[in-house]
């Protein structure tokens, strides 16, 4: 068998259904998806390859599906830290995004973020915000796979200065990116159940299930928002939610961190997914979710990390540590949100809430080679006893060594090869520089 690249000497985490690690093994790659996996060396097992990678003896893994972020934020990081939720998004990213987004300021803050992902180990994520147009076609110049959701909202937004025109503008976006052979898929992202009447919510629903695609919500995200809501209607966020009709397999909902047994049984019952995004939470003080009940109901559940100027980075291996740690000293119980299932939340349980898990998330014959090389030849990772363990508690986005998305390399040995990191750095300083100037001047 002649591979087109060919991923050896290495300890490979499959992910798959019976999570098998291959504590010496190898990849095949031809036409974009993986053809042999197995375990030995490709010598014995009669494989040979036009590219060969010697990961010498690193880890080998999927690619990190980063379920829900809102890349062009990469602008406001920093801008406006600890503070509280409402006061963050009413006194200052609101404001910014009214005077600073632009079709040009999204597209290179996007392509900012892409080669932030793209450098610490993600392959796939899941955006909502505004100009998605333009995030969709940064997307897809860097070769990521995505999900891209036009944002709705019942105020004037950046692109949409006419609430009455959000659900129309973002069926438009659908309708110019549904195609097959796009790596980025096209969705709608409703802001919250407090921003977003409940006609506009179930006419985006709507929308996107004449098209098959992704309803994107943050949903309790605040005790603040699960008390509004219960005031109006005597119902938590996500029972108000379901009355509405939403609910269902191809429903996103994002933080769900003000939810009880009630509400996890209605969401484990509609088929929706769920995304955690511990490292926003915690620095906006919006609270603790409840990881272990989703897991042990077997609600989808990927993992996020919200946009850079909640977090601020991008880089999923730290949410990864973050999200085994915090759970466990939450409950104090250090078995809560285990390596192995936060690592599966990064990455199958991510590509299956976004409806994915067919192409990718895991190492698989048959499926997307999108896959990750760690460099274990470093001093805090030696050395390997189990390598699921070293990639949640003591990796990071640093230690990648190689990225391959469909079978193309993004990054190798540590550079990037679909996008010219001065050239992004270039694009993004004039935007910055402006938004630097106004915070002076304000």
């Amino acid at each position: 068998m002649i591979a087109e690249i060919l991923v050896e000497n290495a300890t490979v985490i499959t992910a798959n259904p019976d999570f098998d690690i291959l504590e010496t093994g190898f990849v095949a790659v031809c036409d974009g998806v993986i053809t042999a996996l197995e375990r030995g060396t490709a010598r014995d097992a009669g494989v040979d390859a036009r590219v060969r990678l010697d990961a010498a003896g690193g880890i080998v893994m999927p690619g990190l599906v980063n379920a829900h972020t809102h890349l062009p934020m990469v602008l406001f990081r920093g801008l406006a830290d600890d503070m509280p939720l409402a006061t963050w998004l009413s006194e200052f990213i609101f404001p910014a995004e009214q005077r600073h987004l632009t079709a040009q300021s999204v597209r290179a803050a996007t392509r900012l973020a892409c080669a932030e992902m793209l450098l610490s180990g993600t392959t796939t994520c899941c955006d909502g915000y505004f100009f998605e147009d333009q995030v969709a076609a940064a997307l897809s110049d860097c070769g990521m796979r995505a999900v891209a959701g036009q944002g709705i909202i019942d105020l004037p937004a950046p692109g949409v200065s006419d609430p009455a025109r959000n659900v129309a503008h973002g069926a438009a976006f659908l309708d110019r990116w549904q195609s097959p052979g796009l790596n980025v898929r096209p969705s709608l992202f409703c802001h919250a159940p407090y921003t977003c009447a409940s006609q506009t919510i179930q006419a985006a629903k709507a929308t996107a299930d004449r098209r098959g695609a992704l309803l994107q919500i943050h949903v309790a995200e605040t005790r603040g928002e699960a008390e509004q809501i219960r005031e109006a209607g005597q119902m938590s966020p996500v029972a108000y939610l379901n009355s509405l009709g939403v609910l269902d397999q191809r429903s996103l909902l994002i933080h769900c961190v003000w939810v009880d047994d009630a509400d996890v049984e209605i969401i484990a019952g509609s088929g929706a997914a769920v995304v955690h995004c511990p490292q926003s939470n915690m620095k906006l003080a919006s609270g603790v979710s409840p990881l272990p009940n989703f897991l042990s109901a077997g609600i989808p559940t990927g993992l996020g990390t919200d946009g850079c100027a909640s977090n601020n980075n991008l880089d999923l291996f730290a949410e990864m540590d973050t999200a085994a740690k915090l759970h466990k000293v939450y409950r104090a119980d250090p078995t809560a949100a285990g390596a192995a299932a936060v690592f599966k939340m990064a990455t199958i349980g991510g590509a299956r809430a976004l409806g994915m898990d067919h192409l990718t998330g895991s190492l698989e014959p048959g499926k997307s080679a999108d896959l990750v090389v760690i460099d274990t030849q470093q001093p805090h990772l030696v050395p390997v006893y189990d390598p699921v363990s070293l990639v949640v508690y003591a990796a990071g986005g640093g230690d990648v060594r190689d990225v391959m998305v469909a079978g193309k390399l993004r990054v190798r040995n540590g550079r990037l090869t679909s996008l010219k990191l001065d050239e992004v750095l270039g694009e993004i300083a004039p935007y910055t520089e402006k938004i630097r100037k106004d915070l002076l001047s304000s």
